[in-house]
């Protein structure tokens, strides 16, 4: 056998992994009081990062990402939004905006804190000239950390960073973005904790739960296979109109001068926009009754794939690569977690809007709703919802940021 496995042995691995750790979340006892301190949605990542570390499962970028983003995340997409309240998730007030829009201060204000600071003791690991100035190389990141994968490629076409030198940066943001998401996927399983210690009123966010845990029980009924087939055809019937619209729309835009390179070019993002929009589509027919049917559950199995799988993006020893911007990334991100938490504190917002904000913009459309579902399926399009808003003002916010990190660049 040789490591790290191929994607099929290493997808298997990873199932394995999901389902030993459910079967021993339901063995009561002992895992009962071990999966309140360590929450399991962490173990579901953390695990799977920590064999690709050790080079035992092959990284996602080596292929099982690019089918996890392109099937698994748009049928999660549509099975977990297609019995969804709009009107309830639309209650859910100004404090998800609030956050959010705090999220993309922190990115645009942290960047140029992070250089003055290092700028301050190690003025060569942020300087650099022309080219290989390491502003521009930054501004790659904060494209990614507001909007996402279309922004980032976006700033590096914009402010021409050195290509040679843009894998550090790639580096960069996979191992503090992925971090970061430790800390948010730890504080999902320990919310109500954070909550209290947040004075926040959850409220809203509880009965969108509990609203959508009752409907779901009032369906719920042994399924068929008929039932079963017809799910399986709307989630992916539904990623297969999401490509081919996808591929259209993106297409359109991309013949336009105008918005070349922008997030409307990118065909991911109108993937994203179209299922949801099939999912929230179909909440208002009959389509709704198939959560009864275990849509949800479905959504649910997906989303926990996606964990794993995202999982195996991090590789912990990159950060032995380029130390001192791993350092200035640390910084960047601290400042932008604890702007959040201080807003948080001050407007009494539940960490579900903490979460879903800042990954809303640090992951985007791939890792928000993962993040949003970690607190409950039926959340899972709110954090859809705010990602689609972070593509939009990715490219504004990075620009914004890179011209402030070049003002202070020693």
């Amino acid at each position: 056998m040789t490591l790290p496995l191929d994607n099929v042995a290493s997808f298997g691995v990873l199932c394995a992994i999901l389902g030993v750790l459910f079967f021993l979340k339901n063995r009561g006892g002992f895992w009962d009081r071990f999966f309140v301190f360590i929450p399991i949605v962490l173990l579901c990542y953390l695990i799977p990062s920590l064999l690709r570390s050790f080079g035992i499962v092959a990284s996602a970028d080596d292929g099982l990402w690019q089918v996890t983003k392109d099937y698994f995340l748009p049928a999660a997409l549509i099975l977990m939004t297609l019995s969804i309240d709009l009107k309830a998730i639309m209650g859910l007030g100004s404090k998800a905006l609030i956050m959010f829009f705090t999220a993309t201060i922190g990115i645009v204000i942290g960047g140029p804190i992070a250089i003055l600071i290092v700028g301050s003791f190690s003025p060569e690991t942020v300087g650099g000239e022309g080219a290989d100035a390491v502003w521009r190389g930054m501004a790659t990141l904060a494209g990614s950390w507001i909007g996402g994968g279309a922004n980032q490629t976006a700033m590096l076409e914009v402010y021409g960073y050195n290509p040679e030198r843009y894998g550090a940066m790639v580096a960069v943001d996979i191992v503090i973005a992925n971090i970061w998401m430790v800390f948010l996927l730890y504080g999902a399983g320990n919310v109500e904790k954070v909550d209290r210690w947040l004075k926040a009123d959850s409220s809203a966010i509880d009965n969108l739960r509990d609203k959508m845990a009752n409907f779901t029980l009032s369906v719920e009924r042994t399924s068929t296979t008929p039932e079963i087939m017809l799910l399986l055809a709307v989630a992916f019937g539904g990623v297969g109109l999401s490509h081919l619209l996808g591929s259209f729309m993106s297409d359109i835009f991309s013949a336009m001068p105008a918005f070349t390179g922008s997030f409307l070019a990118g065909k991911f993002f109108w993937i994203v926009v179209i299922a949801t929009t099939l999912g929230v589509g179909l909440s208002f027919t009959k389509a709704r009754d198939l959560e009864g049917a275990g849509a949800s559950k479905f959504g649910t199995v997906l989303i926990f794939l996606l964990v794993a799988i995202i999982g195996t993006k991090m590789d912990i020893f990159k950060m032995a690569e380029a130390p001192m911007l791993i350092l200035v990334g640390f910084i960047w991100m601290l400042f932008h977690s604890i702007l959040l938490i201080v807003v948080a504190k001050m407007i009494r917002a539940p960490f579900f809007f903490v979460a879903v904000g800042s990954k809303a913009n640090v992951g985007g459309a791939a890792s928000a709703p993962v993040v949003a579902a970690a607190f409950h399926p039926a959340l899972a399009p709110v954090g859809v919802l705010l990602a689609v808003l972070g593509y939009a003002l990715g490219t504004y916010g990075a620009i914004l940021c890179a011209q402030l990190m070049q003002a202070v660049a020693p």
